[in-house]
């Protein structure tokens, strides 16, 4: 079986925020990691390169494949913000219609800019999604990366 790609690095958090290039983009990431750190409790690990990760769920499914994964997090793509709410937004749509605008794939959100959410909705998303997420499979603090 294949082993999943993005795991976690111990690339400095700081020095990945404060690289984000553009200056509305690099606020907003530092906007969402304060927001990320007080919803969830958690420090953030950078999992692969450029997504930061708020804790880690271990799951195995009845496959027989097994790994470990971000619980939530958010990368600040050139494109979009791309935010990673587990295990995904089949039944968050009565939150989502209250976020403001965006768009969703399987288990990530794409906003353009914080301007254009409510944030204290997306809090509140965060926290559904890892309540649930806490249902399905154990979630823990992400450990720190040593190199």
């Amino acid at each position: 079986m294949s082993e999943i790609a993005t795991r976690p690095t111990d690339q400095d958090v700081t020095a990945f925020l404060e690289s984000v290039e553009h200056p509305v983009r690099r606020a907003d990431a530092v906007a969402l990691d304060a927001l990320f750190r007080q919803v969830t409790g958690w420090e953030p690990v950078m999992w692969g390169s450029s997504i930061l990760g708020y804790g880690q769920y271990r799951y195995r499914y009845e496959s027989g494949r097994e790994g470990t994964f971000l619980a939530t997090g958010f990368s600040p793509r050139k494109a979009s913000l791309s935010l990673y709410i587990m295990p995904g937004y089949a039944e968050r749509g009565a939150i989502l219609s209250r976020l403001g605008k965006h768009k969703t794939g399987r288990a990530c959100l794409y906003v353009n800019k914080l301007a254009d959410i409510d944030r204290e909705v997306l809090a509140e998303l965060i926290a559904a999604g890892l309540e649930d997420l806490g249902r399905r499979w154990p979630v823990s603090a992400s450990p720190a990366v040593t190199p």
